[in-house]
């Protein structure tokens, strides 16, 4: 699974992306009661050239159960972690507004 969330989110970037963030990492952690997957890009400037700024990006899955009998009752929203009240539909938004928010995009 982490694998595969990480080549579908290299493909968004690569395809959409177009210079706007670049992903440094992308991981799931957790299991048995809870999950979080994870995201960390780096923002671009207005003249396309990478920054040093980063966001983190994070959403949890509350999961019940153990060994092959785990259940996940879904995804919460994606937040950005320096301001976590924020909740975001997609990674891609989060860091869209995570980079405009440090001036960057």
């Amino acid at each position: 699974m982490k694998k595969i969330l990480l080549a579908i989110l290299m493909t968004i970037t690569t395809t959409y992306g177009a210079g706007a963030y670049q992903i440094l990492s992308s991981k799931e952690l957790g299991k048995d009661e809870a999950k979080n997957q994870n995201v960390v890009v780096k923002c671009t400037t207005d003249t396309g050239k990478i920054s040093n700024q980063t966001c983190s990006l994070r959403r949890y899955a509350k999961c019940t159960g153990t060994g092959d009998n785990v259940k996940c009752n879904g995804w919460q929203p994606w937040q950005d972690l320096r301001n976590p009240n924020k909740k975001y539909s997609d990674w891609r938004s989060a860091a869209s507004a995570c980079c405009r928010s440090k001036g960057l995009r």
